[in-house]
C-alpha cells in the first residue's frame, strides 16, 4: 500500500517504513506529525477531490538537515560587476510510520 501526501507545496509518494526528505517541517526530532492524503494506492486505489476522506499518514521526524550549497554567480563582462550568492535549503528527514484509510 502506498499514499500520495502533500507538504510544503510538493507531493510525495510514500510507503510504510520509508525514509523521505521533505521541505522543512516545524516539529522537534522524534515527534509525530499527521498529514492529509491526496491518493491511496494498492489493491483498491482511492483518489481524493482534493483529499481522501478519513485517510491520514503518520510520520516521525528523524532529523533536520540542510541541502548542498548552491552558488549563484552573476558576471557582466567588461563592466567590473560580479555578484556571488550562496544558498542552502533546509530539509527534514521523516520516516513514514503508518498509513490509515
Amino acid at each position: 500500500m502506498f499514499a500520495v501526501i502533500k507538504t510544503g507545496g510538493k507531493q510525495y509518494r510514500v510507503a510504510p517504513d520509508q525514509l523521505v526528505t521533505v521541505g522543512k517541517i516545524d516539529a522537534e526530532a522524534g515527534s509525530s506529525v499527521t498529514l492529509p492524503v491526496l491518493m491511496l494506492g494498492g489493491d483498491s486505489p482511492k483518489v481524493g477531490a482534493p483529499l481522501v476522506d478519513g485517510a491520514s499518514v503518520t510520520i516521525e521526524v528523524v532529523k533536520h538537515t540542510r541541502g548542498a550549497k548552491i552558488i549563484a554567480f552573476k558576471k557582466r563582462r567588461r563592466q567590473n560587476s560580479r555578484r556571488k550568492i550562496g544558498h542552502r535549503q533546509d530539509f527534514t528527514v521523516v520516516r513514514v510510520t503508518s498509513i490509515a484509510g
